[in-house]
């Protein structure tokens, strides 16, 4: 256990998902057909998300 606290590889690919991941919402989000569709998804999930208990 010792010597995967050390182990940075796995937090860096995560950033690096999350950094594309933002790269890729910022590029849909600056194209207005794409913007209404993202739009009633994310709302569509926080409705979802807001009926769990």
């Amino acid at each position: 256990m010792l010597s995967l606290r050390g182990d940075r590889r796995g937090a860096s690919a995560i950033e690096y998902g999350l950094i594309a991941a933002g790269i890729a919402l910022a590029i849909a989000a600056s194209i207005p057909g794409i913007r209404t569709s993202l739009q009633t998804i994310f709302t569509n999930i926080a409705t979802t998300l807001a009926g769990v208990d």
